[in-house]
């Protein structure tokens, strides 16, 4: 229903623009950011430079991650022969040692968040100066980018995905 609802709006705002667009000589083109960032030079070296940064975080979490399966497994092992204080202490060790993990755990998940976007954000920036020269150069008042999903349909004359990654490759 939501994508009737964006075509029927895409449907109508284009009768409504396709007017105003012969008349004003509005030029409209489109990308795939997705098959950009996926091909453009030093993508992939930063995504395997992520994957080795994203390894040695989840080796530094490894440590904790065994002392807390092991601290289980004593538990489980020793449970039937531990005094009721006994067992509520290992359980509330067991709990604190697992927010300790999930709290490590999530400042991980920020620090490769924030480790993607730092290698990535070079490679985005050349791609959107080079689209931004495109448009100039090809008098473009608009590039949509389909990779969102926003694009029901279009021309494929129109696509500029390979002339982006063209001038990426070519510009080193």
């Amino acid at each position: 229903m939501r994508r009737f609802a964006l075509f029927l709006a895409l449907a109508l705002g284009l009768t409504i623009v396709s007017p105003v667009a012969a008349q004003t000589g509005l030029k409209v083109g489109f990308i795939n950011s997705a098959v950009i960032l996926d091909q453009a030079p030093g993508a992939q070296e930063a995504a395997q430079q992520f994957d080795r940064d994203l390894a040695q975080m989840r080796a530094q979490m490894q440590p904790a991650t065994d002392s807390l399966d092991q601290l289980i497994t004593a538990y489980e092992a020793q449970s039937l022969t531990l005094s009721p204080e006994a067992k509520q202490r290992r359980e509330e060790e067991i709990l604190t040692k697992r927010e300790q993990l999930q709290q490590m755990a999530a400042n991980l998940d920020q620090q490769a968040t924030q480790r993607r976007a730092e290698l990535v954000q070079p490679i985005m920036d050349r791609v959107s100066s080079v689209i931004e020269e495109i448009r100039v150069e090809g008098g473009y008042s608009i590039i949509f980018d389909v990779a969102d999903g926003s694009i029901v349909a279009a021309d494929p004359s129109l696509d500029l995905t390979d002339a982006v990654l063209t001038r990426l490759q070519t510009a080193g």
